[in-house]
């Protein structure tokens, strides 16, 4: 007797069995998941530039500028500037500022191939979501990068109003999905954000390397046979 598990077909002469999918969609984050940045590029910058390497980071990221432009509450141009203002002292002049962070602000970051293939894979068989704490760049961003039909739907904190780990976009996200936050498996290389989508009652996987993600997706990928 077979319990819990679908017969899905027979291919040379063996019959195709697979378990129960154990989720319908999958939400996945961007940054340190599918895109990757070169951080001693950035430090290389700074160096040029006579900063101190790690001032960008410190400034940018700081909640104060952060949050504003990843709820939506400025554009990307605004949070860009601002974080120019924030260098200003350490450039030792505004326009020497603003010249770090236009050149900080060129590259689009890299696509990590492995993980673009095992999103492509999972997609054949469910949808795919993108998830990710983003200014209002990030349409232009994926387009450089060709990610933009690489998944079913985008959920940009900076056009939905709130960010993770807030609750609320978790929520939307597995409603633009299509399926219930339980059949929902969340991946994401923030910890918090992670725990999040666990309070919410999603499957969450904490991304560190791709191995983690064909793991995960092999009841999908990989049907045993019989």
């Amino acid at each position: 007797m077979l319990l819990n598990r679908l017969a899905v077909g027979a291919r040379g002469g063996k019959l195709l069995i697979m378990t129960p999918r154990p989720f319908d969609s999958v939400l996945c984050d961007l940054d340190g998941v599918l895109r990757r940045w070169d951080q001693r590029a950035v430090e290389r910058l700074e160096l040029a530039h006579g900063v101190v390497p790690g001032s960008i980071a410190a400034t940018a990221f700081a909640p104060e500028l952060l949050h504003p432009a990843i709820t939506g509450a400025c554009t990307d141009e605004a949070w860009r500037a601002a974080v120019a203002d924030g260098l200003a002292a350490a450039c030792g002049s505004l326009d020497a500022a603003r010249a770090l962070v236009a050149e900080w602000s060129g590259p689009a970051g890299e696509v990590d191939a492995e993980v673009a293939g095992l999103l492509a894979g999972a997609r054949a068989h469910l949808c795919v979501v993108l998830v990710t704490n983003a200014t209002t760049r990030l349409e232009a961003d994926l387009e450089r990068l060709g990610l933009t039909n690489a998944v079913d739907a985008v959920v940009n904190s900076s056009r939905v109003g709130c960010a993770k780990p807030d609750p609320r976009i978790y929520r939307l996200a597995a409603a633009r999905a299509g399926a219930a936050v339980e059949r929902c498996l969340f991946v994401d290389d923030t910890a918090a954000n992670v725990e999040a989508a666990r309070d919410v009652g999603m499957t969450a996987l904490h991304f560190r390397q791709p191995h983690q993600l064909r793991e995960a997706f092999a009841p999908l990928l990989e049907p045993r046979t019989a």
